[in-house]
């Protein structure tokens, strides 16, 4: 697994500017990061962007963040080297004083909450989309179970692709671990819909102020 990680930016990115906040989009499994980056018009937020690629590539321009053994549980190892991954690439291109806002689907909605779990001071406003959270303790719970952060999690009502395990297990931490907004999706399977881009977009303005939405 290389740690060096591919993406596509927002047009003016900057390495050295210090923002209050950058987006971070995260692609599920199978996915690459020309995906996620579609969301950025959707969302109508005013704020830099990237959108990673994963490190494991599948083929057929398709890459994962870590391998599928068992379904909604994955081993630790993996997720926690690809977290390590994402970290070194914000190193590189993201100001120490940025804080980091992820979004990310499927598998990228867990390598979302690893951020959150792993560096919490550095992380606003995560969304997790059709994700769960992994099994193993991380640096940053402690933290979380003291400080309770917002976390939006959303999911869809017919989503038949994430194992009912991992469903209960994020269903358990997130609300000891953040201030948690849930939203279920009547009618959606494994996927985002419009409703549920209004409601995240509403979230991160809520934790940034209106100021970062375009024309506001």
């Amino acid at each position: 697994m290389t740690t060096t990680l591919r993406d596509v930016r927002s047009t003016g990115w900057t390495t050295t500017e210090v923002r209050d906040a950058v987006v971070l989009f995260l692609h599920g499994f199978g996915s690459n990061e020309q995906d996620l980056s579609s969301l950025a018009p959707a969302l109508g937020l005013d704020l830099p962007w990237a959108s990673l690629r994963a490190p494991l590539e599948l083929g057929n321009g398709g890459a994962a963040w870590f391998e599928i053994t068992t379904p909604g549980v994955p081993d630790a190892a993996p997720v926690e080297a690809a977290t390590a991954a994402i970290w070194a690439w914000i190193e590189q291109n993201v100001d120490p004083a940025t804080r980091i806002i992820p979004v990310g689907f499927s598998q990228g909605g867990l390598m979302a909450s690893q951020l959150l779990r792993t560096r919490p001071e550095r992380v606003i406003a995560p969304v997790i989309l059709g994700g769960f959270v992994l099994g193993a303790t991380q640096p940053g719970d402690e933290s979380l179970r003291e400080n309770l952060p917002a976390v939006f999690w959303g999911r869809g009502a017919e989503d038949r692709v994430i194992a009912p395990v991992a469903i209960a297990r994020t269903t358990e931490f997130l609300p000891a671990h953040s201030s948690l907004i849930e939203k279920v999706y009547p009618g959606l399977a494994h996927g985002i819909n419009a409703a549920e881009l209004d409601d995240v977009r509403d979230f991160i303005t809520a934790h940034l102020g209106a100021e970062v939405v375009s024309g506001a």
